[in-house]
This record gives structure tokens, C-alpha cells and sequence, in this order.
């Protein structure tokens, strides 16, 4: 059967390709080498038959089209190679006006894939958020991602470090609880997104890693861009395979997907380059989640759960503390501390989770907290923690009785002895303890003392802000003026350092949604998570950086991402050109201060030149009107605010 030629215009005016000269263009998906030899066109494969070297970079020498990659020459009038069978096919070409066209025959419709069936599997079960890098080594997966972002199932920003893809990922996986995908190449690629992998499994974060891989036919020789990544994803992923041509594909991505929502970590399969285009066998189809995930609400054991029953019932004074892990359950939580008027401190992963404003919220506790919270700590006889680990940076005190309440039963118990550790779904264990609990009239109101403490706390707060040494603005005043112009429910993406500790103790919350690298404590966070969280809510909510110098040009060229998908993040930059928080442990170990100076651009100015709105602030009476352009502005923007690196 004759095959219908289509004819494709390739270049708009023939006088952009002199005499003597070569390039590549392309028709439909087809690369022509495109030659203009003796005052005449040619239109030939661009692909040299013997490594695939890209003819139309090559050149005309001696009257010969010669590859750039090997030094193999063809006709330029007619792609033979004189003396070889080995020449090239050549394309019907044709002139119109000064248009030039090629004809070639109609493609095929596309037959599904492998690549086609995973991808559609990973849409079926909510995995529709996607960043990543599109490289060499993952060509024919990237093309199925493609194909259902075009019918609207899955959105892919493309990021200029896949290292801020992880991270981005894994934001998205602790706002949201579920996974994100991160998406890489071979080798460097796939290495660079290990900080952020590492960010999600510690925090306990769903995530999909999706790699590219060499060929599996030069896989142990020492090929260009190979790692062994299942070998080099052992340690951080808990499901990690490699996909065959052989494998269950849908399956397959369904279980690395179920392990990553079920078990709360790293989910990898890397991709060899020539699996990824292979056509589907045996009619594979697409799998969804209907009736593969089972309910996680399941109840505490008696024992347990009586245990802590009765240390309530008994408890005059007991305080609630809850961390990351109750961040989707706080709704139970909140109605059981105002029906026993018990005051809820959260750890600084689990900031926010109750407002600051709210009767019986009293902030942060530990290393990043507010006095409020240590007080009702030390105050308390009894401790009911909640989705929280026992960090040494919480502070959470082994010396009150506890009862511990976690989804997780390794988290029970898992640095001391505990009196009641319950194991069960925060939010059937609240309900239950909120139902049988009997004792109520033994129970202290804490509210007015709750009251009483941030009146003596935000008094000191009003103290500190009058510091000023003329040498750049304070944390707290910084601090005070984004309390006054964040919108209330803001995602606040909070980066590592002072920055950090300044934010946990100054910043009040109301309906606003913090996230953090926890455990990991990485560097460079926040502006990636940023764009994780954008991915979740798109405009619904307003979404803030805080990050300090250090920590922002960790991942600077993100702002250009930002900018190109008109991403309305706003960062709020403490800039005090020093890792002052490396400087202050220097100082406390009694070691000389050593190697924290930065020397840094002007981030303003750089934010405007990648097309953000950038302003810098150098005086404390000047931040909330700029605070206030920034959050106002239709786009991504910068605070750049010079500040005292010892006023934090």
C-alpha cells in the first residue's frame, strides 16, 4: 500500500541556509538534514548510519557532507557515500515562494507502550504531579508523560535542578500525603535528587523517583552515564526495582505508588533506555486503585488505650503536644483539649497546626519555641504527645508521665520507656478517648493562664524589637512585619538556619501551613518546597518562603521555574552574607569562627533580571510597605532585607 506523503514547511525563507551549508530541521517528528549544495536544496536523514551523529551539525568540505562525530562522508546532493553501501535515504523537497517544504510519508498512529501503560497506571492512582528533567536517558518515558499531560491528567514543571524536583516532591508529599513524582536521567541526574529523597523518607513523605537508565546491554562496562541505580536507591528507597521488558508494568507502578502512600517513604524503579519505547504484549491495560489500598483507620488495643484512659482521667494539669504526624487529624485533637481545657503545644515541624490566637494554643516548644510553651510543659502533670518524635530539638521532657499516641508503632516508645503507647489512627484514638472520657471536674481551665503567659511573652517580643545596632535589620522586626502582612492561610516554606529558629519563635500562626526539612535538616528547602506547594493549590492559597542567603543560593536558578510557570511565590530573604547559624555553634563549641562569610549578588536585582519583582530593604521602617508590594504582586517576588547576623 502507498503511503500518503504530507509535506511539512521547514524553513521559512531558503536564504537562511547559505550555499555550501548545512542544518537540521524537522518534519513532523522526523530530524532532515537540510543541504544547500551547488546552488541546489536536499533534504536527506539526519541520522548518520553508523553512531546516529546529527549530519545537519556537520559540514560541506571538499564537496563532501562530512559528520561532525566521526569524520564519514556523504553526497550532500544525494546522501551516498562513494565506495560504501552505506549512505543515507533521501525526502522529496520542493520550493514555494522562498518556503522550503519536505515531504514526507504519514506517521503511523502511535501504539501504545510500556512507558504508556505506567504512566497511565500512575494517573489512575493520584500520582499527577510531576518535576523533573528531560534527558537523553529517558526520551521515551518523557514522551508518555507528554502524552497525558496534553489530555489534561498530569502537569510537568520542568526545574533546572533535579535535586530541587526532590525536594519539591517531597513538600508536596508532607502538605498533601500523597506522592508527587520526581523525574530524572541516568547517572548525575538521577545521584543529584538523593538530599530530597532523603528530606521525604526521614519526614516520612510519599514519593515516586522515576529514572532514567544506559541500556542494559552496556550496563557494567563503564558506559557513559552509568550508575547501578537500583544498587545506589537501596538505602534511601523501601520499594527500588528496575523495570523489564517482562515485567507487570501496570503492576508494577501500582505497588511503587501503594508502597509510597502505605508506608510513608521512597518509592524508585528506574527506566533502561531501550525498555522505554517497546510496544505493549498481551493487551496490558492501565490498572487503578479501586480496592488495592486498604482503610488505615484501624483502633489502639484495649490494653493500651485503657492505660491512657486512666492517666487522663486522673491527670489535673495535663498538656497535649502534637507534631508533623498530626497534621491531618487536628480537627479530633483540637476537640478533646477544649473538652478538657488542656493547652496544645506543637513541635517545629508541627507549627501551625493550632493558631497561636486560639484559646488554648501556646506555640512552639524547644529549641525554635516560645516561652508559652515551656511553661505549660514544666507546669503539667501529665503528657499527651501526639504524631510527634522525641527530637532533642523539641525537648519534649522524659521526666512527666506521657502517653504517646502514633500511627507508626516504631515511633512508640522509640527513645525511652513510655507509660501508655498507643498505637492506633489519631483520629479513631481521639474520637475514642473523647467518648469514654469520665473525669472533667478535676481538670484545670487552662485558658486564662494561656492568656496571661503570651501577654508576658509578646511584652519581651515588644522589648527585643526596639534592638537595633545599625548594622542591618533584626529578625524579630522581620518577623513582626510579616505577622502583620501574611495572609492567614499561607503556606509558609521555612529553609534551615536562624532564619528557621527566628521564624518558630517570632512568627505567630493563625490558619497558616508551615513546611520544613525535619529531620534532615537540608539546607536549601525552601524554595523548591515552595514550588511543591504550588503544584498542590495552585492560587487557592497564598504560598511564602523564608530562607536565609545560604540557603536560598543552594538552589538559585529556581526562580527562573518560578517565573516560567508564573508561580505566585513570594520569599522573604533574611541576607546577612554569613551562615550565621554555623557561626553561633562555632562560638558555642569555643572554636574560632571560621569560613561562614558569603559574598552574595544583589537578590533584588537578580530576581528582576530572571523577570520576578525583587526590592531590597536596608531600614526596619521600610519592610512592611515593601513586605506588602511583594505579597500584593501578581507573580513570583523577592525580599531581599539586609539584616544583623546577631540580632535573631
Amino acid at each position: 500500500m502507498i503511503k500518503k506523503l504530507v509535506w511539512h514547511k521547514v524553513l521559512e525563507n531558503k536564504n537562511e541556509l547559505p550555499n555550501g551549508r548545512v542544518m537540521t530541521v524537522t518534519a513532523g517528528h522526523k530530524g532532515i538534514c537540510l543541504t544547500h549544495f551547488e546552488g541546489k536544496y536536499y533534504a536527506l536523514e539526519n541520522s548518520c548510519p553508523h553512531q546516529g551523529g546529527p549530519l545537519g551539525e556537520g559540514s560541506i568540505e571538499n564537496n563532501m557532507l562530512r559528520c561532525p562525530w566521526h569524520g564519514w562522508d556523504f553526497q550532500p546532493c544525494g546522501g551516498s557515500a562513494e565506495g560504501f553501501e552505506d549512505g543515507l535515504p533521501s525526502f522529496d523537497l520542493k520550493i514555494e515562494g522562498d518556503a522550503i517544504f519536505v515531504g514526507i510519508e504519514e506517521e503511523a498512529p502511535h501504539e501504545p507502550t510500556i512507558s504508556d501503560v505506567m504512566v497511565e497506571t500512575m494517573v489512575n492512582w493520584g500520582v499527577n504531579r510531576v518535576f523533573g528533567m528531560v534527558g537523553h536517558s529517558n526520551l521515551g518515558f518523557a514522551d508518555a508523560l507528554r502524552r497525558q499531560e496534553e489530555k489534561g491528567n498530569l502537569k510537568f514543571i520542568g526545574i533546572r535542578h533535579e535535586g530541587a524536583a526532590a525536594f519539591a516532591s517531597s513538600a508536596y508529599g508532607k502538605l498533601t500525603g500523597k506522592p508527587a513524582a520526581c523525574f530524572a536521567i541516568a547517572g548525575p541526574g538521577s545521584t543529584n535528587m538523593f538530599t530530597g529523597l532523603w528530606d521525604a523518607k526521614v519526614d516520612r513523605a510519599p514519593i515516586l523517583a522515576l529514572t532514567g537508565q544506559v541500556a542494559t546491554q552496556v550496563m557494567g562496562t563503564g558506559n557513559f552515564q552509568e550508575v547501578d541505580l537500583v544498587r545506589a536507591f537501596n538505602t534511601v528507597a523501601e520499594f527500588n526495582h528496575r523495570v523489564e521488558q517482562n515485567s507487570k508494568h501496570s503492576e508494577l507502578m501500582a505497588m511503587a505508588i501503594k508502597n509510597a502512600i502505605l508506608r510513608r517513604d521512597v518509592s524508585h524503579l528506574t527506566f533502561p533506555d531501550e525498555v522505554q519505547e517497546l510496544p505493549l504484549e498481551n493487551n496490558e491495560q492501565a490498572i487503578t486503585s479501586k480496592g488495592r489500598l486498604t482503610p488505615m483507620t484501624i483502633a489502639p488495643p484495649k490494653e493500651s488505650f485503657d492505660r491512657a484512659l486512666s492517666m487522663l482521667n486522673s491527670a489535673k494539669r495535663p498538656v497535649i503536644i502534637v507534631g508533623h504526624g498530626a497534621r491531618f487529624h487536628m480537627d479530633e485533637i483540637t476537640r478533646f483539649a477544649e473538652k478538657i481545657k488542656s493547652p496544645i503545644l506543637t513541635t517545629f515541624k508541627g507549627k501551625g497546626l493550632i493558631s497561636d490566637s486560639h484559646p488554648l494554643g501556646c506555640g512552639v516548644l524547644g529549641r525554635s519555641g516560645t516561652p508559652v510553651a515551656s511553661w505549660f510543659m514544666n507546669e503539667s502533670d501529665l503528657l499527651l504527645v501526639i504524631g510527634a518524635s522525641f527530637s532533642n530539638h523539641t525537648g519534649i521532657t522524659p521526666k512527666k508521665p506521657t502517653i504517646q499516641i502514633d500511627f507508626d508503632p516504631l515511633a512508640l516508645s522509640k527513645f525511652h520507656e513510655i507509660d501508655a503507647a498507643v498505637w492506633g489512627e489519631i483520629s479513631v484514638t481521639m474520637n475514642m478517648l473523647n467518648d469514654q472520657l469520665t473525669m472533667l471536674d478535676n481538670k484545670v481551665d487552662h485558658m486564662e493562664e494561656i492568656s496571661t503567659r503570651w501577654r508576658i511573652w509578646r511584652t519581651e517580643k515588644q522589648k527585643r524589637l526596639l534592638e537595633d545596632r545599625g548594622k542591618g535589620v533584626s529578625s524579630i522586626a522581620v518577623f513582626d512585619a510579616l505577622n502583620k502582612v501574611a495572609p492567614e492561610d499561607a503556606i509558609m516554606c521555612v529553609d534551615v538556619g536562624n532564619n528557621a529558629y527566628s521564624l518558630g519563635r517570632y512568627f505567630e500562626s493563625k490558619k497558616h501551613t508551615f513546611l520544613m526539612s525535619g529531620y534532615l535538616g537540608s539546607i536549601g528547602f525552601a524554595f523548591p518546597a515552595a514550588m511543591g506547594a504550588w503544584s498542590a493549590v495552585g492560587t487557592d492559597r497564598p504560598i511564602i518562603a523564608v530562607a536565609g542567603d545560604g540557603g536560598f543560593c543552594q538552589y538559585l536558578a529556581e526562580m527562573t521555574t518560578a517565573v516560567k510557570y508564573n508561580m505566585p511565590i513570594k520569599l522573604v530573604l533574611l541576607n546577612n552574607s554569613e551562615l550565621g547559624k554555623i557561626s553561633k555553634e562555632q562560638r558555642a563549641g569555643e572554636f574560632d569562627v571560621w569560613k561562614t562569610s558569603l559574598v552574595n549578588p544583589n537578590f533584588a536585582e537578580y530576581a528582576t533580571n530572571c523577570g520576578a519583582l525583587g526590592i531590597r530593604v536596608e531600614k526596619k521602617e521600610d519592610l512592611e510597605s515593601a513586605m506588602q508590594k511583594i505579597i500584593d504582586h501578581n507573580g513570583p517576588a523577592l525580599l531581599d532585607i539586609i539584616c544583623d547576623v546577631n540580632l535573631i
